[in-house]
């Protein structure tokens, strides 16, 4: 593989056929030991896409959550409520208010694929990178499936590292 779009296609037909139900409760598990996490009292995640991992059994944690809601090309951090509409791009997001992002202690970003350097495979449309800089606070999170964590994914100088990669 050449590019990212190339790893973005791999990483796409993989996911379907790993067992992401399983996958996922094994992913809540790891992060509920995770001493970030432990110590985190406002805490980031994603809603779930078709064969992404799914982490909303930690919503039954005694955290405050908050939900990614996209307003044009920006991320808001919107908390978590039990109202949610669809995106443009068919993801759930909370009917909230957004608050600031420095409030966060942890962010729990989605990803494709991760490597070795703390570095992501997104979507693509570049929210992520634009959007951890302004978390100065944040602890930020990434989990894959073993089979998407290699040794080196292609990257731009705009590419924001995370601080810890959990893969099994």
């Amino acid at each position: 593989m050449e590019n990212k779009s190339d790893y973005r296609l791999y990483a796409k037909e993989l996911r379907k056929k790993l067992d992401i139900k399983a996958l996922s409760k094994k992913f809540c598990e790891k992060i509920r030991e995770d001493e970030h996490y432990l110590m985190a009292k406002h805490v980031m995640l994603f809603y779930p896409a078709e064969y992404e991992i799914d982490l909303r059994d930690l919503f039954r944690d005694n955290k405050n959550f908050y939900l990614p809601k996209v307003s044009d090309d920006k991320i808001l951090v919107c908390p978590l409520t039990e109202k949610f509409e669809k995106s443009k791009f068919n993801i759930l997001e909370p009917c909230s208010e957004p608050v600031e992002p420095d409030l966060l202690d942890m962010i729990i970003v989605p990803a494709l694929m991760a490597d070795k350097k703390g570095y992501r495979l997104g979507y693509g449309g570049g929210f992520y990178d634009r959007f951890l800089p302004e978390c100065k606070n944040a602890f930020k999170l990434v989990v894959v499936p073993e089979k998407l964590f290699i040794d080196e994914l292609p990257h731009e100088d705009f590419d924001v590292k995370v601080d810890k990669i959990i893969y099994m």
